[in-house]
């Protein structure tokens, strides 16, 4: 019989099938921001002094421009499917004034702009496996923001509803002017 397992170093194991995304609110002694992709649990990596200030960056200057019935969040999760719970950086959600304050996710079809800011540990998600699932799931905007030697160069795509896949529709280095999902100017620059 082998020796018991220190609980705060054993993993979780998964059901056959795979964690569901009801399973993220009731798993114990879960990491925070703890995604789920493809019924598996994705742990976040500590975060890069870049990736804090272009995510703060973002949110802020969102909130500043948002129209009324959207808002900006931070770091919350969306469902997109029963195995798939990922959590974008910020996304622009329609309000919902009589949401439950202790919900814990947003349904995928309320997102109308998931923004990923890349990190050498989130390459691969954030550059393919996201996107996918986001237009899959109907989300009509997408930014990815990467680092290119300290600035923030932001990638744009817009769903195209025939082939329920992304366009790239520019890709940003100093200024990020879009008509769409609302009217932005936003100084790059000065998001890191």
């Amino acid at each position: 019989m082998g020796a018991p397992m220190n609980p705060e170093h054993s993993w979780p194991i998964p059901p056959p099938g795979g964690w569901t995304a009801d399973d993220l609110d009731t798993l114990p002694n879960l990491p925070p921001h703890t995604e789920l992709i493809d019924g598996s649990l994705i742990f976040v990596s500590p975060q890069t002094l870049f990736h804090m200030r272009a995510v703060s960056f973002f949110q802020r200057r969102l909130e500043e421009t948002v129209p009324p019935g959207l808002e900006v969040l931070r770091e919350f999760t969306i469902d997109i499917d029963r195995h798939n719970r990922p959590e974008p950086d910020v996304i622009v959600t329609v309000e919902d004034t009589d949401a439950d304050p202790d919900q814990t996710r947003l349904p995928a079809a309320s997102v109308r702009l998931a923004v990923e800011v890349v990190t050498p540990e989130s390459v691969n998600r954030d550059r393919e496996t996201k996107p996918v699932k986001y237009a899959r799931a109907g989300i009509p905007h997408f930014w990815r923001v990467e680092n290119r030697d300290g600035r923030a160069v932001v990638y744009v795509y817009e769903l195209d509803p025939a082939t329920k896949g992304y366009v790239a529709t520019g890709i940003f280095r100093d200024r990020l002017r879009v008509p769409v999902p609302f009217r932005m100017d936003l100084d790059l620059t000065r998001a890191v």
